[in-house]
């Protein structure tokens, strides 16, 4: 049976007004089944390479829109290929017929790339309460998270990645504050089934404390990348900032990046907005009690909208020109996401709105 037959009824709580009916919905969860390959991986687009982190966007797409087996198999995918030591490569090919090919075409090892699988996990379990299948990933989690956090700094940072094995395998001690905001969220969630699970981590509370304090505190711990929008509002979304001064930040960063009618600006001053950092923008507002202003940006960015559902990465406004020539699952995935949190969906909003995921032992209390 495919998505179709199911009828839009399974995608009710994704329709918004000026954004997505059901029957639209219906589409756009075709278009990343219709990516998705046998063997469970999610590629950008048929023929391209998939990472990790879009990998997990999507899947979490599917688990909002009901497609529970499709998820499942996504995250079978991760697992089968986790490397020994915890982590993920970051880019794995595909080919123009679906066939899986395996062998990674970047084998460097991004840290919040890895570290995403615990929102995945926790994301799935909230969805389906599977807790046998959560059982069965945990694992794979617990793995994930610990490859990660032996990149952490004292300062409470993370490095960016881990070089490839034929490069030496150096960390690259750079941190990024997108990536480690992602990563904030990550541990986050990996507490969560940790706790559900009955097996406390108090290393891993620590470390989210002391990384949610570089965060918050501490800039020049990261790497300068403000001209880039998830620098603007990744430590919202990510959980690190809330109440006022979440909001305080994206004020701060509003009439930089936001271009009304449009969408949100990749990299500030270019003429080019994308639709993931749109979407990612909307949830992160929806997350601070800001969700007529979250619809607004969604209802933006539908020009990206395709015939058959899917959604076009960017958009140079100056020259009125689509680019990149893709139509991409994450960019799809991450719409989806948005409509599922602005429409109540219980997993969705428990992820990216913090309910009952713990908190760190915090410096700044000590």
């Amino acid at each position: 049976m495919t998505v179709a037959d199911r009828g839009p009824e399974r995608t009710e709580h994704l329709v918004l007004p000026g954004v997505l009916t059901a029957e639209q919905a219906v589409a756009t969860v075709a278009g990343i089944l219709a990516a998705q390959r046998p063997d469970g991986a999610i590629p950008w687009f048929r023929g391209h390479h998939l990472d990790p982190w879009d990998h997990i966007e999507a899947a979490m797409a599917l688990d909002a829109a009901g497609e529970h087996e499709r998820a499942e198999a996504a995250y079978r995918w991760l697992a089968r290929h986790q490397n020994p030591d915890g982590s993920w490569y970051a880019a794995y090919p595909d080919t123009p017929d679906g066939v899986a090919a395996d062998r990674p075409t970047d084998r460097s090892r991004e840290t919040n790339f890895c570290a995403y699988v615990a929102v995945g996990a926790w994301h799935h379990y909230l969805a389906t309460g599977d807790d046998a299948f959560l059982d069965q990933l945990w694992p794979t989690v617990f793995a994930a998270i610990t490859f990660v956090l032996e990149l952490q700094a004292a300062g409470g940072q993370i490095g960016w990645k881990r070089e490839a094995p034929e490069r030496g395998g150096a960390i690259v001690s750079d941190a990024l504050l997108t990536g480690c905001s992602s990563i904030h969220q990550a541990l986050r969630c990996a507490l969560a089934i940790a706790e559900h699970r009955e097996e406390p981590q108090p290393d891993w509370e620590l470390a989210l404390g002391w990384l949610g304090h570089a965060i918050r505190h501490h800039p020049e711990r990261f790497l300068d990348k403000s001209r880039y929008s998830m620098d603007w509002y990744y430590p919202v979304l990510g959980g690190a900032l809330t109440g006022a001064a979440a909001k305080e930040r994206i004020e701060e960063g509003w009439d930089r990046f936001v271009v009304p009618e449009y969408g949100v600006r990749c990299v500030a001053p270019n003429p080019w907005v994308t639709g993931g950092e749109s979407c990612e923008l909307a949830l992160a507002l929806w997350a601070i009690g800001e969700s007529d202003r979250a619809v607004k940006v969604l209802q933006s960015i539908q020009h990206l909208r395709a015939d058959d559902g899917m959604y076009w990465t960017g958009y140079v406004f100056d020259d009125g020109a689509i680019w990149p020539d893709e139509l991409t699952t994450w960019t799809a995935g991450s719409l989806l996401l948005a409509a599922a949190a602005l429409g109540g969906d219980d997993a969705t909003a428990m992820v990216f709105g913090g309910e009952r995921l713990p908190w760190g032992l915090d410096p700044d209390c000590c």
